[in-house]
């Protein structure tokens, strides 16, 4: 692999589409409910503890985070959804933009959808899902691994797998403390970042 997802730099934040980067070269980005563990799988990927600020508070993440891994290549941190303690107005704010990102941007090439193992696939996520899965390729990371055992964990991932068209879309679990299961994350994203 040519270039390292460690090289990831921050670049800078979105609260408006207008603020969003140049719609060029290629995305992989992060999306999740509030507290899945969306910024600390990016961590894990990038080898770095303190790349996207990590919290125990839910919807922690609020603006859209840019990091570049090489002039054409960036990984993207969504603000996490499902957290109701957001004035309605914020709410319906980052619902645009968020929609907009992911239905137009050019750049998009896959979306991760992280999802807490011990929850499994819940009703705002196949909103999502069902938003933007015939225009995009998903991956759908079921987090903290490390709070289930190994059949346990098998059992979700095929679960999940049994859920989602196997044909595009692509299902792995991944812990964060042992970091089982990174590979499978990071040759997916590797794929949509025609990593070479």
């Amino acid at each position: 692999m040519a270039i390292s997802f460690q090289q990831a730099q921050y670049v800078t934040s979105a609260f408006d589409l207008s603020q969003l980067l140049p719609d060029n070269g290629l995305e992989v980005a992060f999306a999740g409910r509030s507290n899945s563990g969306k910024s600390t799988a990016i961590n894990c990927l990038t080898r770095q503890k303190g790349l996207c600020k990590t919290s125990k508070t839910p919807g922690r993440t609020q603006l859209i985070n840019f990091f570049a891994l090489d002039e054409k290549r960036k990984l993207v941190d969504l603000p996490g959804y499902g957290f109701a303690k957001v004035p309605k107005k914020r709410l319906s704010h980052w619902n645009q933009v968020l929609s907009a990102y992911l239905l137009q941007r050019e750049a998009l090439k896959g979306l991760v959808i992280v999802v807490d193992i011990r929850r499994g696939i819940g009703r705002l996520d196949w909103e999502l899902i069902e938003m933007v899965s015939s225009d995009l390729a998903l991956h759908i990371l079921l987090t903290k691994s490390d709070k289930l055992s190994r059949s346990a964990v098998k059992t979700e991932i095929l679960k999940a797998r049994g859920q989602i068209d196997q044909g595009r879309h692509t299902v792995s679990s991944l812990s964060s403390l042992n970091q089982q299961g990174l590979d499978q994350l990071e040759q997916r994203c590797a794929e949509w970042l025609n990593f070479g």
